[in-house]
């Protein structure tokens, strides 16, 4: 049976919630950087301090959703995140402000991939890709719509507003989760093993490692590979201004938005195996087209594909993950964003190489190749749904 409404939009809320504190300073640090005293260059510390975090938390925030409860460690997760994000507003200097990013960094990484998990606790196996895109719903739209938010309300209000604001939300969320929860917010419900034996689990299956060497690939051609680049590449090809730039950017938004309402419909015609061979198909085309685009306008038509080619290549990914290691889901997921995040760093020295020494051209283009192989071998290798 399809997993209750109300949980899902509240998970949808938090993914929103912990996602625009990634995305909210896009166009804030030239603000923040002229009202702290530093440089723009100096003030990207910031950017680094709620990342690196955010990712390695997955180690610790894994193992401890499945001894403590995982709905139960992100609900107080979100809570503390909230307060970091208020605490940000009032920061005086800029390592005040990084060392308060960093918490909230590292609560935002504990909360998505553990109602993730939570999710393939509860919704059965046929059923969860679609539940999965409905709770992508809120990561989608702070892609989409954090930047400019944070940017409109800034150019009025300052730097700081955003960051009351966000965090006003992200306590809101919370009281509304604490409250679905109830009492069992403050009772832990143990279970699983010690840290290491969930990890020691994990890469013990085939499945598993595949899995793992899956998703890195995965972050190293396009989270941290292609993606990042099309605003520079719009503004460096075409002439661009950084705020347009942006806004065709987050048409990948609206085409992963397309995805999250039409997710059980694919599951459900294709297949997962159809839908890797489909998304990766989709982003290699559109990859290839981004490297030979002869206008921006051609740039800005072809995000709309590869937001939804993405989306259906990954969300089986995301689904596969919640049923990597069921007795220990938490552990599983976590594993899976860890290798995500590691693989989103390397991309981006290695992408970074090849534009440096060949151009954009060859960099998005070597991104194409590397995606549709990884999405063969993923259709191959990872084996018919549970």
């Amino acid at each position: 049976m399809p997993a209750p409404a109300l949980p899902i939009a509240l998970f949808a809320l938090a993914g929103f919630a912990t996602g625009s504190g990634m995305r909210m300073l896009d166009p804030l640090l030239p603000l923040l950087a002229a009202d702290l005293g530093v440089t723009v260059a100096v003030a990207t510390g910031v950017v680094a301090a709620f990342v690196l975090p955010y990712g390695l938390v997955q180690l610790l925030a894994g193992p401890l959703g499945d001894r403590m409860g995982k709905p139960r460690v992100a609900t107080l997760a979100l809570l503390v995140y909230a307060l970091a994000m208020a605490a940000c507003a009032l920061a005086p200097d800029l390592p005040t402000l990084i060392a308060f990013r960093a918490v909230s960094g590292l609560c935002a990484g504990a909360v998505i991939p553990l109602l993730l998990a939570h999710l393939g606790d509860t919704v059965p196996y046929e059923e969860r890709q679609a539940a999965i895109g409905r709770f992508s719903t809120g990561m989608v739209m702070a892609q989409l719509l954090a930047g400019p938010a944070s940017g409109v309300v800034a150019e009025v209000a300052g730097w700081r507003l955003p960051f009351v604001l966000l965090g006003a939300l992200a306590l809101g969320v919370g009281g509304a989760m604490a409250a679905w929860l109830g009492p069992a917010l403050w009772r832990a419900a143990r279970g699983g093993g010690g840290k290491g034996s969930g990890y020691r689990a994990l890469l013990g299956r085939a499945a598993g490692r595949r899995l793992l060497l899956v998703a890195f690939c995965n972050g190293l051609c396009l989270f941290g590979g292609a993606f990042p680049f099309v605003g520079a590449y719009l503004i460096e090809r075409f002439g661009r201004g950084a705020a347009e730039a942006g806004l065709i950017v987050a048409g990948f938004g609206l085409g992963a938005l397309a995805y999250t309402r039409l997710a059980r419909v694919m599951v459900r015609r294709f297949g997962e195996r159809g839908l890797l061979l489909l998304g990766g198909a989709g982003l290699c085309a559109g990859l290839l087209g981004i490297a030979l685009a002869p206008s921006w306008q051609v740039v800005a038509a072809l995000q709309l594909g590869l937001g939804f080619a993405f989306y259906l290549f990954h969300g089986v990914l995301q689904t596969r993950a919640t049923e990597a290691l069921p007795e220990a889901r938490g552990t599983a997921v976590g594993g899976f964003a860890l290798a995500l995040f590691l693989g989103q760093s390397a991309g981006a020295l290695a992408f970074g190489l090849v534009l440096a020494l060949a151009g954009y051209a060859a960099a998005f283009a070597a991104a194409a190749l590397g995606v549709l192989a990884l999405a063969l071998y993923a259709a191959r290798r990872m084996g018919a749904a549970p």
